[in-house]
């Protein structure tokens, strides 16, 4: 059987990268698609095992390298002219576009949507598309139409979560089944000794929504909290954070794993597909105190591995970290739920179904 994997783009070393890794150690001989390929030496052996995958025309056009999404008028197009002629079965790993490629009835398509694909066309617009940014959204119509086209050339759909499960109903008028995505809990130590601060660790970006616990923090003087990670909103949250707030920048796993180990708990204010971060904490045997809605809700259980706060505002995360508070937790049966969530509880469920699909289909 003749394989392909299309992911949207290929950039960075991210989330996304570590599912499409996990997928292509079950299917080793696969062809990769993708937008654009831009990744480094290093990330490429890390990701692709190696692997050089084929583009489009986008990866061609003046400056791609560093304003590719800004032709995002221009994927629709591109996706579909992606040829898959000769592959039996075509695996798309999507949170935008590789969904959207051109198949025919003798193919079996099983798409992975790692998120909300389009979710900034769709929701939370203000968060992405700001200032010059805004005349993107002219092409919101056209975009959407083509989204929800593209979402029923999948044979099946899975989704990382029962929110994007429920989001995909809403928005495709499609059925999924869900299989979580692999987390890296290898990666991560038990550590039973906690301290007094408070911790959050991603990307500084606005739909991360980390004004939200700059606030509550700046109202809660006698608590401290420490932000790991960089990005296009540090200055601004920086300029809003008290002196209790600790900005740590860009960390590597060996500084930012003991930080993560000994903190109190995990900080998560933003509504997230999925969510990771939490899940590292966790492996850490480290409580999450987090916004209740999205991702979050398949792998936190209030009182056991952490607490929900119901308002995405600060009054209501001050109360829930005040709640959290007066809460015993056992770390070590924190850490042991986490486990839950490893890669190869996610690679069995995924060849499983997809084996089961192939039956179906007889491909």
């Amino acid at each position: 059987m003749k394989v392909a994997i299309v992911h949207d783009w290929l950039t960075v070393n991210g989330g996304a990268e570590r599912v499409l890794r996990a997928i292509l150690e079950l299917y080793p001989d696969a062809d990769i698609f993708s937008l654009v390929d831009f990744l480094s030496k290093e990330d490429r052996e890390t990701i692709l095992m190696g692997k050089v995958g084929q583009t489009t025309f986008l990866q061609k056009l003046p400056f791609a390298k560093k304003t590719f999404r800004l032709f995002l008028p221009l994927f629709p197009k591109a996706i579909e002219s992606l040829n898959l002629d000769g592959y039996d079965l075509i695996i798309s790993s999507s949170y935008a576009m590789s969904k959207g490629v051109k198949t025919t009835e003798k193919q079996l398509h099983i798409s992975y949507l790692q998120a909300r694909n389009m979710k900034y066309i769709w929701d939370e617009s203000e968060h992405y598309f700001s200032g010059v940014k805004s005349i993107f959204k002219l092409f919101f119509p056209y975009l959407r139409r083509f989204d929800v086209k593209s979402a029923q050339r999948s044979d099946y759909l899975i989704t990382n979560s029962h929110f994007v499960q429920e989001w995909t109903k809403q928005k495709y008028g499609r059925d999924s089944v869900v299989i979580h995505p692999p987390v890296d809990i290898e990666g991560y130590e038990l550590c039973e000794q906690k301290e007094s601060y408070y911790i959050f660790i991603s990307r500084l970006v606005p739909y991360k929504r980390i004004d939200i616990m700059i606030k509550a923090f700046n109202r809660m003087q006698e608590r401290h909290l420490v932000i790991v990670g960089d990005g296009s909103d540090a200055k601004r949250l920086q300029k809003m954070a008290s002196s209790n707030i600790e900005f740590k920048g860009f960390l590597g796993r060996a500084e930012m794993q003991p930080l993560l180990q000994r903190a109190k708990a995990f900080v998560f204010t933003s509504r997230e597909d999925f969510g990771i971060a939490p899940i590292e904490a966790m492996a850490c045997g480290t409580p999450v105190i987090a916004f209740g809605e999205g991702g979050v809700l398949d792998s936190v259980i209030d009182g056991k591995t952490g607490h929900f706060f119901d308002t995405q505002d600060a009054p209501s995360l001050i109360q829930a970290i005040k709640e959290f508070e007066k809460l015993q937790f056992n770390y070590k049966d924190i850490s042991n739920y986490a486990k839950m969530f490893s890669k190869k509880r996610f690679q069995d469920e995924f060849k499983s179904f997809v084996d089961q699909c192939i039956k179906e289909r007889d491909v």
